[in-house]
């Protein structure tokens, strides 16, 4: 039973860690997101890329952390819809 001891002494110190991890990283977002004037222009691969990360994380999750970034994906998806649509009709 030692054994199941340091796996979970070893899991909540991972746990702990990442959960300190993303604290850092929503806080430094803020501030930065803070100290830019107007809008934050991303490109079509940037916003791909977190719409991709953010479907992964899952809804509930995600709207948690930002509302944009599932607007990002909704977009994404119906972009997608609208090119298999468009290329079975030519």
């Amino acid at each position: 039973m030692e054994w199941a001891r340091i796996l979970a002494y070893i899991t909540g110190t991972v746990d702990q860690e990442l959960l300190l991890r993303n604290e850092y990283l929503a806080a430094e977002n803020r501030i930065l997101k803070a100290q830019l004037q107007g809008r934050l222009r991303l490109s079509d691969a940037e916003r791909m890329t977190l719409g991709e990360i953010g479907h992964r994380l899952g809804r509930k999750a995600l709207s948690e952390v930002v509302d944009t970034i599932l607007k990002w994906y909704r977009r994404l998806v119906a972009q997608i819809r609208w090119i298999v649509r468009s290329s079975s009709l030519g």
